[in-house]
């Protein structure tokens, strides 16, 4: 079961990874928008821009923290980072896209529910 964790953790930690690319590197891309439900033109918008830069580099601490949490500290942090990860797209369909719960969310949620077993 501990293993199933680990492919779980490291799953979520690749999927911040991914939302990390869009929101740095790809912030104006055609697959950015379509994610994101946005035009491409607002995002080539220098504040919006800066806004998805900058929430990039949160989604990718949260992936490193997440890997390093799952190989090489305590069960528990990795289960706080999983339920703030959860929390967060608990936010983001309430505010946003209902949707947000299970792209976001979906992983997470098993890992934790795994968690409680391995």
């Amino acid at each position: 079961m501990k293993i199933a964790l680990q492919i779980l953790a490291c799953l979520v930690a690749v999927e911040h990874l991914y939302i990390m690319y869009l929101e740095t590197i790809a912030t104006s891309s055609k697959k950015t928008a379509e994610v994101f439900q946005m035009s491409q033109e607002e995002l080539t918008r220098p504040s919006v821009n800066a806004l998805f830069k900058n929430q990039g580099v949160y989604n990718g601490l949260l992936a490193v923290l997440i890997l390093i949490a799952t190989f090489a500290l305590s069960k528990i942090v990795l289960q706080l980072l999983l339920a703030y990860v959860i929390l967060v797209a608990i936010y983001g369909a309430v505010s946003s896209q209902p949707k947000i719960l299970l792209m976001q969310g979906g992983l997470p949620i098993l890992a934790l529910i795994v968690s409680f077993f391995a």
